[in-house]
């Protein structure tokens, strides 16, 4: 969409979503090819007629030039004439409108080869506009390795040569800038009482951290040994941001962890004080009924805190497969149970069982739940350092989920103390690719 556009939907959005009936617009869009069906079902997925709204008036800034004409024409066509005359009324006289967009469907045969190196026809869909002529179909058979409709990404990285993926997964929209927020919460130093002891390492892995989440565009804010209630200010703080500009929104937290039993995302990091926040109700405050500036974008956990007191041993292999060192240390606290939750503070509404099921939320454990995470007291824990080494080699190429698998892989190699084994995990609910702005990583330099 043109800039002048996308500004004069930005002058009207408090409007257009006090007033815009997005179910009436809804067939207008499809059929002229300014929405896919998934696009609209997603829409419709966010919620009630103002989430609606404000999704689709989000959404259309990202669908080409014809967009903004559409959407005027498909006002007028659902008797919204009101909202239309308002978006009008900021458009230049000497810009006219783009022609608007009519599409009618022609039906022609496309042969291809099969499989058995027979000809068979497909159906082609084509978008006819006012002033075109429909060109007459290739009759020359075309293998179906160039038929084939491959899907376009949403923003600008290439398709690396060779990668095949399903037609129908897009990916997020990711070039904002910067990106987003990312908070990371470094627990250190425990109070006496917590009975907790010092994660010696873990700034080691904060500063990887926070250097590499700004090389990926994003503004990083640090916070340094929280209790309990001052990690849930934090993130109360985070949700009530607003979002609107950016694409994505990361929490790092590096604690101490227990087990804790929850229908969603298990486990819990502690507070210096002792207490935990469940993992759970951490991904409750940026889901998409508590933090709508958000909605449909992805949200991105990462835990680098002990599942629980379990210690894996794993399964035995060539001894060349081993790695690891002996000044390795857990993030471990025995379990605990669910009454240790957010349900039990009366002044966090956003934190009740009743939410529904999270999407665009992704949670990557450094361990398996249930056991403990190992943390290097010179090099920093496993986890981060290979995270870290994963998304500077790879974040150019590869989506997120691709490179959390490379991270799983790697740290499964590594071994404590000779014995010890350590599984990273995550629990996906993303709906797309999630792709990173990789830029040069800035690294300290050592005199």
């Amino acid at each position: 969409m043109e800039e002048r556009h996308k500004r004069i939907l930005q002058r009207n959005r408090v409007n257009l979503v006090r007033d815009l009936n997005p179910s009436d617009m809804y067939h207008g869009l499809l059929s002229k090819g300014i929405f896919t069906q998934d696009m609209i079902d997603e829409i419709k997925s966010s919620g009630i007629r103002q989430d609606q709204a404000r999704q689709l008036v989000r959404d259309l800034e990202t669908r080409g030039s014809l967009a903004f004409p559409a959407l005027i024409e498909c006002l007028h066509e659902t008797g919204q004439h009101s909202l239309a005359e308002l978006l009008l009324d900021g458009e230049p006289q000497n810009q006219p409108l783009p022609q608007p967009v009519h599409v009618r469907t022609v039906v022609r045969p496309l042969p291809v080869y099969s499989p058995m190196d027979t000809v068979k026809p497909v159906q082609v869909v084509i978008p006819v506009y006012p002033t075109q002529s429909v060109k007459p179909m290739p009759t020359t058979p075309i293998p179906c390795t160039v038929a084939r409709k491959t899907p376009e990404r949403e923003f600008g990285k290439p398709r690396a040569t060779g990668r095949v993926r399903r037609d129908s997964i897009q990916s997020y929209k990711m070039d904002a800038n910067p990106c987003g927020h990312c908070l990371i919460i470094n627990n250190v130093d425990f109070e006496p009482k917590s009975e907790l002891s010092k994660r010696t390492g873990s700034n080691i892995d904060c500063e990887k951290l926070e250097r590499r989440f700004k090389s990926l565009n994003f503004i990083v804010l640090v916070k340094r040994n929280l209790k309990q209630k001052q990690i849930k200010q934090e993130l109360s703080a985070l949700s009530k941001k607003d979002h609107s500009q950016y694409d994505c929104c990361v929490v790092i937290m590096l604690s101490h962890g227990t087990e804790v039993c929850n229908n969603r995302f298990p486990g819990a990091v502690h507070g210096v004080d002792g207490p935990n926040v469940p993992v759970q109700h951490i991904t409750n405050y940026l889901n998409g009924q508590n933090c709508l500036s958000l909605q449909g974008k992805p949200k991105i956990f990462f835990i680098q805190a002990c599942g629980g007191g379990e210690r894996d041993t794993g399964f035995e292999v060539s001894p060349d497969e081993a790695i690891g060192g002996t000044g390795d240390q857990t993030d471990a606290m025995p379990m605990s149970s669910s009454s240790d939750s957010l349900s039990t503070q009366s002044d966090e509404p956003d934190a009740k069982a009743t939410l529904p099921t999270p999407s665009n939320i992704l949670v990557s454990y450094s361990t398996f739940p249930g056991y403990v995470s190992w943390r290097d007291t010179q090099a920093g824990s496993w986890y981060v350092e290979t995270l870290d080494n994963m998304l500077e080699e790879n974040a150019a190429t590869d989506d997120l989920v691709t490179m959390l698998m490379m991270v799983n892989h790697e740290v499964s190699e590594y071994t404590a103390n000779g014995l010890y084994k350590q599984m990273p995990g995550s629990f996906n609910f993303l709906r797309k690719l999630l792709y990173f702005q990789a830029l040069p990583c800035q690294r300290p330099i050592v005199s």
